[in-house]
């Protein structure tokens, strides 16, 4: 309880990514989570790029951005058509990119394929770029490799997962921050569920979190502050 009685004043909506990835997310649910994020002044909601226009047409002139995910959830897709589908959707209104890495070019050591996959969406599209790494599945040094193709690329972030492959970790936030040195954000994705939980990757160096929980969670932030309150 100290941990959030200690942190209680940070202010977590604008650090939220609000996502709405299922695959079998209707008009419906796009415009449920567009309202719930506007409501909340999270940072963005982030869905699938086929949902981009409806969501742009609901968040027009709001402060919320609209981030689109490219490539998701493998990453495996060749480097034209990430390309295409990243431009098209930065052309249909997206304002940030979640762009899965290619784990066999990384694994392979086929590192300029890498670079090249990545830094054509960067240049091309003008929009900030988050990296997902997929952590889960790399070792230390690939890791380490990766962070370090993807700030060269031109990313403004580095995203742990996508959430198909396992959660983010305060150690690889940690790992992640050590190599970044603040050069780029964090953002810390997969299986977020509780405050406790955004809080520590907060005070580990996340500086966006990817959930669909967020109401729950600032729900749960509060009813611990009334509980250290009493």
């Amino acid at each position: 309880m100290s941990l959030v009685s200690d942190h209680q004043d940070i202010d977590l909506a604008p650090l939220i990514d609000h996502a709405v990835l299922h695959p079998a997310a209707t008009p419906r649910d796009i415009q449920q989570a567009c309202d719930i994020a506007q409501q909340f002044k999270f940072a963005s909601v982030c869905l699938a790029p086929v949902h981009v226009k409806q969501a742009v047409d609901l968040l027009h002139g709001k402060s919320t951005q609209i981030c689109a995910v490219i490539g998701f959830p493998m990453g495996a897709t060749t480097s034209a058509v990430k390309l295409y589908e990243a431009q098209e959707a930065a052309e249909y209104g997206a304002t940030e990119l979640d762009v899965v890495i290619n784990l066999g070019f990384l694994k392979s050591g086929q590192t300029d394929a890498l670079h090249h996959d990545i830094a054509q969406i960067c240049d091309a599209t003008g929009r900030p770029v988050k990296a997902i790494l997929e952590m889960a599945l790399l070792t230390p040094d690939e890791k380490r490799l990766a962070a370090e193709v993807c700030m060269d690329a031109g990313v403004a972030f580095l995203k742990t997962s996508t959430g198909w492959q396992g959660g983010a970790t305060v150690e690889d936030v940690k790992f992640l921050r050590n190599i970044t040195k603040d050069r780029v954000g964090i953002k810390a994705s997969g299986g977020i569920r509780t405050f406790e939980q955004v809080l520590e990757l907060v005070l580990a160096g996340a500086t966006r979190i990817g959930t669909s929980r967020g109401v729950e969670i600032l729900r749960q932030r509060d009813r611990l502050g009334e509980e250290t309150a009493t």
